[in-house]
């Protein structure tokens, strides 16, 4: 039982509140805990050990909020939707003047906003703060990307810079990023980023499987030395780690019986509907969605097969492994800079001023897209503000050498039948990106053919109709 009063409480001991409520204790911090279960208290209580000295449980809402110093500081992890509004209005008629309510969970970015809008004429303020890492980072260090009253957030810092993720240059991984669901924004694209990142790794697995028939060990050690150069990232480091691990029931490699339908929690397809509402094209996100989508129909995957064929044949020879490495370097950067151009047209909508540098930053240590790449993403925006990151020196020289690797890998892929959606509709950015002069003329004369809708000339100024309207 803890002997000073704790000054935050956390609600939700699942596998993710557990973790940072573990964390928050270790960096000193004397916390309040409960859970909706509560059997589950006193189970983390005992397997807290010594840093139980500092947790305080409780066995009611009540209890637990009378067990807080005011003014009061308490952490939502909790599963998203309804169950967060439920849980705010338990806690409505027990909170004071001062009081925080702070959302760690993976809510929608307008949902907090919602939130935060409806607390405005409460006594109490409400944060919506993206935490990503996983059960690894939330115990020992997460990025965490702050949401809501800059005020509010000042209050809170202290806390979230000491349990956050230190990068190589001892900077935190926590920052605020703006006013009402600005955090979980942010938090929403990174998901979007890490499905486009996951997918591409698994596209380039995928031609090494099944087009050149290298086995997963093998694998293993392509992925293990890209991660010793300009690839450098977590999702690469435990690609390796997954691909060298051995299934302790059957003694296959584990990758070989796993069930290849992908879950998710739709955190990547809000991040695809909000691009399109932004009109910010992320196609190598999108792709990487559907891809998802598509992979859990496995049932109709399979009678495709039956029905037409197994699309994906051998490829002859052995891979260019500077090729497909190259690939992934060039599909990388697309990615990150249609992530970031995204956040720079929601900070324009909402108002936000999105510091995009700072975004860069906080996600070089602690969460799931961490990478070496980050430092220099986070050099380029700084250095060019308001640019794509692909126009910067750094970036586009990379882009040039690595451009071809994507396009031979790419037409490699689909010319042996082999799925390569993230990475195809990567360089079909890029393409798009580098026409000056694109097919949207025509697409200009079919609208005002079919419906009058005017189009623009190159030659002088105005509005103008085809010969077709009379």
């Amino acid at each position: 039982m803890n002997a000073q009063q704790p000054s935050i409480g956390l609600i939700g001991l699942g596998t993710m509140g557990a973790a940072l409520a573990l964390n928050i204790a270790e960096n000193g911090f004397a916390i309040a805990v409960f859970n909706r279960t509560v059997s589950r208290i006193p189970e983390f209580v005992a397997a807290a050990g010594d840093l139980g000295e500092r947790i305080t449980p409780s066995q009611s809402l009540e209890e637990f909020v009378a067990a807080i110093a005011r003014p009061r500081r308490i952490i939502l992890m909790v599963p998203a939707g309804k169950v967060v509004d439920d849980q705010i209005a338990a806690f409505d008629p027990l909170l004071d003047e001062g009081d925080i309510i702070i959302d760690c969970g993976n809510a929608n970015f307008r949902d907090t906003d919602r939130r935060a809008e409806a607390s405005a004429d409460r006594p109490w303020e409400f944060l919506g703060v993206g935490v990503s890492g996983g059960e690894e980072g939330a115990r020992h260090g997460p990025s965490i990307m702050g949401g809501g009253k800059k005020s509010s957030w000042d209050e809170l810092a202290p806390v979230f810079t000491a349990i956050s993720a230190k990068h190589t240059d001892g900077a935190p991984c926590a920052a605020w990023m703006g006013e009402g669901g600005a955090g979980h924004f942010v938090k929403m694209v990174h998901n979007g980023i890490e499905y486009a990142d996951m997918q591409m790794i698994a596209e380039i697995y995928g031609l090494l499987r099944d087009g050149y028939g290298w086995n997963s060990s093998r694998i293993a050690g392509l992925f293990e030395r890209w991660n010793e150069g300009a690839l450098k990232s977590y999702l690469v480091e435990i690609t390796a780690k997954v691909a060298q691990t051995t299934d302790p029931l059957t003694g296959k490699p584990l990758l070989d019986v796993i069930l290849d339908k992908a879950g998710q929690k739709g955190t990547g397809r809000w991040t695809v509907i909000e691009a399109q509402h932004l009109g910010a094209p992320v196609p190598v996100i999108e792709a990487a969605v559907a891809a998802r989508n598509m992979s859990a129909a496995l049932a109709m995957r399979q009678k495709g097969e039956a029905a037409f064929g197994k699309s994906a044949r051998q490829v002859s020879g052995e891979p260019d492994e500077d090729m497909l490495e190259g690939a992934l370097i060039a599909g990388k950067i697309l990615c990150y800079a249609q992530g970031f151009e995204m956040l720079a047209s929601a900070s324009a909508q909402f108002g936000w001023k999105l510091p995009l540098p700072e975004v860069a930053r906080v996600w070089r240590a602690g969460c799931i897209i961490r990478s070496s790449m980050l430092d220099d993403m986070a050099s380029a925006l700084t250095r060019s503000p308001g640019e794509n990151i692909v126009f910067d020196s750094y970036f586009s020289n990379l882009l040039s050498e690595n451009a071809d690797r994507l396009r031979n890998t790419a037409m490699t892929a689909i010319g042996h039948g082999h799925p390569a959606p993230s990475l195809a509709s990567g360089l079909n950015w890029f393409d798009q990106l580098r026409a000056s002069r694109s097919t949207a003329n025509l697409i200009q004369g079919q609208r005002d053919f079919f419906g009058l809708h005017g189009f623009k000339r190159l030659d002088r100024e105005g509005d103008f109709h085809g010969p077709w309207a009379g």
